[in-house]
């Protein structure tokens, strides 16, 4: 059993995909279901909590790592990581389709949820690095050799203990595809801001 795989195992699935598996190297390839999303009210108006996420419960100050790739065809497919503490209180930190490029997306949700977003060329798997300190999220992604801030937002309504995992869905269809190559919850791996 590969690390990955053994990690997936300790995990637990909030809106199980129909379509999921774990080949023998480790990677977990999952397919979205129908108009799958989570989003709380902002803009749209609606409420969705139906998107699929592989959690782990994480009490204290960690940091989660996430390699993927997916196929990013539609508006709105989306994959990455999750730290949740409910339904309204949570950030997805990822990749997402928007008007035909693929952007670095970071949706913070305490009742209502926002999003920012910036280009990004993908020219194989991406890394993500979320780190919960205290009360706040450092969220980084790799480029080349090095780690650089995407974001620093406040944990949502400030929880003690959330489930952090990848995470994937497709608002506007059904179908879209995302492979977890890498995972890996430890104690935070960076204490500052700038390294």
């Amino acid at each position: 059993m590969t690390k990955s795989e053994q990690s997936w195992s300790d995990m637990t699935w909030l809106n199980e995909p129909e379509d999921w598996s774990i080949d023998s190297a480790g990677v977990l390839h999952a397919t979205s279901g129908d108009k799958t999303d989570f989003w709380q009210r902002t803009h749209y108006g609606f409420e969705r909590d139906d998107g699929h996420a592989l959690l782990q419960k994480r009490s204290d100050d960690f940091s989660a790592v996430l390699t993927f790739e997916g196929d990013y065809e539609t508006l709105y497919d989306q994959a990455g990581l999750m730290a949740r503490s409910g339904p309204t209180a949570w950030v997805k930190f990822g990749v997402e389709l928007t008007d035909g490029v693929t952007h670095l997306s970071v949706v913070v949700t305490d009742g209502f949820s926002d999003g920012s977003a910036q280009p990004v060329r993908l020219d194989g798997p991406v890394t993500l690095r979320m780190t919960r300190l205290g009360n706040v999220l450092l969220m980084q992604h790799r480029v080349n050799d090095a780690w650089q801030m995407a974001r620093l937002a406040p944990l949502p309504d400030a929880a003690t203990r959330v489930s952090v995992g990848p995470y994937l869905c497709s608002p506007q269809r059904s179908g879209f595809q995302a492979r977890f190559l890498d995972w890996s919850l430890t104690d935070p791996q960076v204490k500052e801001l700038h390294e």
